[in-house]
């Protein structure tokens, strides 16, 4: 009899089992996150579906930029896309034109264990309509740092009695890169100098400190946001007639000459972080180094900043049990965003960021104050990452950095090339 009750409980308990997987609801999801982003993404996903027999994410990841957020477009336009969407928010005035996510009502958010105050202010209003209503849900911030070798600032007057990197203002950092190079070091200052990115994110934080706004009522650099624009071209462009950063550097050139130990200080996103620690933890990186908010160089603290985001495709079937699902994913998924702080991002969950764990995360708890003085690119359908203003960039500021163009004439032109653009 005890046998025979023994087999009964195995039996039933697979049974359970069996039907709980049965009748699990499948989360269709989709990303664009690729290297370092994606392996920990990947984990997350394998961890949650672990904790969730009865809710599994079933992900896939497409090409980042232009082709992601064509196909996202195309799909919820037929009512084909995913359950749930990693989106950037720098995009999501594009979104709101073509009607292509669903709002998150304050219901949703109580339904995922989570509320607006949990957010920083900067990230929630690129995260909403002009009216107010949230239309994803920010998963980080991540922004551009001063990354910068200890060894190579020796004498500089850059570093306070503790090693960190203290610079007050654009003339004191002009001085540190003068006397770096003055010391022997190659390249004083590192970035990307060709393609939209590097370039777009750096003079706009030199934009951004100057109070400009790209964008105002529908018309491109008006006013005196024009010689705020020039203005910021012009510091870059004093950098590289000073020999200060290289000529012609692609993203991956920029990265090197850092970690060959060639740059004194490198302007990149948050995101270099883990490549950094792994370097210095095989001993391949040579020096000391340091992740640093970026000087106030100008009128206020702000610097370039976007957020990875969680949004719902519109025009999908609204089944309540798929809805519910949805949200205890995005819920669960804020409450567990230590594991993303490890690839150098802000976590957007202000509990995770105020935790002892992440406080004690370095460099990432050095530069968490970025969240407050985040500068998120211009509320606009031609703006954001992939965008026509990233090709502006290139066309325009980047020639201008490079002695091609008069920084006054890379304005007009931008200015000419990119209102044509808005309805």
């Amino acid at each position: 009899m005890t046998k025979f009750l023994r087999k009964l409980a195995l039996s039933t308990a697979l049974l359970a089992a069996a039907s709980t997987q049965a009748f699990a609801i499948d989360v269709e999801w989709w990303d664009f996150l690729g290297g370092g982003d994606g392996v920990r993404m990947k984990a997350l996903i394998e961890k949650f579906n672990t904790e969730h027999p009865d809710i599994q994410i079933k992900a896939t990841t497409l090409e980042w930029g232009t082709p992601y957020y064509t196909k996202v477009r195309t799909a919820v336009g037929v009512g084909q896309g995913p359950d749930i969407m990693t989106y950037h928010l720098s995009r999501l005035p594009l979104a709101l034109t073509e009607g292509s996510l669903s709002e998150i009502t304050d219901a949703d958010l109580s339904a995922a264990g989570l509320t607006k105050e949990n957010f920083p202010e900067a990230a929630l209003k690129a995260a909403s309509s002009e009216d107010g209503k949230l239309y994803a849900i920010p998963f980080d911030i991540h922004a551009i740092v001063a990354y910068y070798n200890k060894k190579a600032l020796e004498g500089t007057g850059a570093l306070d009695d503790k090693g960190n990197l203290s610079i007050k203002d654009l003339d004191a950092f002009n001085a540190v890169l003068a006397k770096a190079k003055e010391n022997g070091v190659k390249v004083p200052l590192s970035y990307q100098t060709v393609g939209g990115g590097g370039t777009w994110r750096v003079f706009y934080t030199l934009f951004s400190q100057q109070g400009g706004e790209f964008i105002t009522n529908g018309e491109v650099l008006a006013g005196d946001n024009a010689a705020k624009a020039q203005k910021a071209i012009e510091i870059m462009a004093d950098w590289r007639s000073k020999d200060l950063i290289p000529e012609q550097t692609e993203y991956e050139a920029s990265v090197a000459l850092f970690s060959a130990g060639d740059a004194a200080i490198h302007i990149n996103g948050v995101w270099e972080v883990p490549t950094f620690k792994d370097l210095a933890a095989a001993n391949k990186l040579g020096f000391d180094w340091g992740a640093a908010v970026v000087p106030q160089f100008l009128d206020k603290p702000a610097t370039w900043a976007d957020s990875h985001s969680f949004a719902i495709p519109a025009n999908k079937s609204e089944d309540p049990e798929m809805r519910k699902a949805v949200l205890t994913v995005i819920g669960w998924f804020e409450k567990n965003s230590l594991a993303w702080a490890d690839a150098g991002h802000i976590p957007a969950y202000k509990p995770t960021v105020e935790s002892t764990e992440y406080q004690a995360m370095q460099p990432n708890a050095t530069y968490a104050p970025l969240a407050n003085q985040a500068a998120f690119d211009p509320r606009s359908t031609i703006a954001g990452v992939a965008s026509p203003v990233y090709d502006a960039v290139d066309n325009f500021i980047a020639p201008a950095v490079h002695g091609q163009l008069t920084a006054e004439e890379a304005v007009v032109e931008m200015k000419t090339s990119l209102q044509g653009m808005l309805k």
